[in-house]
């Protein structure tokens, strides 16, 4: 296991934990590792203080969990969760994308194109960032405050599913072709169609959950999408 080491700050708890979470997520703290404070701060290049600190805040999150005397593990995946969690998602992005449709709001292409890079990459962690800045871009655009605000409370949970479909999955591209024809039904203001979109558009997920249910207790993932490339930094 290797993690991006972080640069000398006088204050880098939100480094440490930012860099947890996307290994996290993008799978190179697979579910079930046990967290050791001593490796964590030699490969982070940090001190125990600031490791601890965004541990309690990932435990905090629910994304680690105790390990029964032996400290602290990343939190199994449960695929029910899982699902439960895109039944709230699949309704707000469908409330999302009609209330945006109804404002012709435009997609700004440069958040469609980075999908598209994503796809050039194979890039798991790339790919999380491009759906979420896709979603976000809906959302905001909807012109409804409490949808932005519902969906960054659960942005974190959404996600580590993500990144943990997108690691079992390879169909990125066919993902990319949702996002850009739900662009355009909302652009031209065609409330239907958005609507029709986004809702199949998370129906597809909700099958991919269930066909990847019986790959979770696998050691590791099928050929796809790559984790994440590790740059390190300078040492201190």
């Amino acid at each position: 296991m290797n993690l991006t080491r972080i640069p000398s700050k006088p204050d880098f708890v939100q480094e440490v934990y930012d860099t947890l979470l996307s290994a996290i997520t993008d799978g190179r703290l697979s579910p079930g590792t046990r967290i050791k404070q001593e490796d964590l701060a030699g490969q982070l290049n940090v001190s125990r203080s600031p490791i601890l600190l965004a541990l309690r805040l990932l435990k905090k999150d629910g994304l680690l969990c105790d390990a029964g005397g032996r400290g602290l593990i990343v939190t199994p995946v449960n695929p029910a969760e899982i699902r439960q969690l895109y039944q709230m998602r699949g309704a707000i992005d469908t409330l999302a994308a009609q209330l945006a449709a109804a404002r012709h709001a435009h997609i700004p292409e440069a958040i469609l194109r980075q999908g598209r890079d994503a796809l050039s990459t194979q890039d798991v962690s790339d790919m999380i960032d491009a759906d979420m800045s896709f979603h976000n871009a809906i959302y905001e655009a909807s012109g409804n405050g409490f949808i932005v605000s519902s969906a960054t409370l659960h942005w974190i949970h959404v996600r580590r599913a993500q990144g943990w479909l997108l690691q079992y999955r390879q169909d990125w591209a066919a993902i990319c072709d949702e996002h850009e024809a739900i662009a355009q039904a909302i652009q031209a203001g065609n409330s239907d169609l958005a609507v029709r979109l986004s809702e199949k558009h998370t129906e597809l997920v909700h099958r991919g959950i269930a066909s990847d249910m019986i790959t979770i207790d696998q050691a590791e993932p099928p050929d796809g999408p790559r984790r994440s490339q590790v740059r390190h930094g300078q040492d201190r």
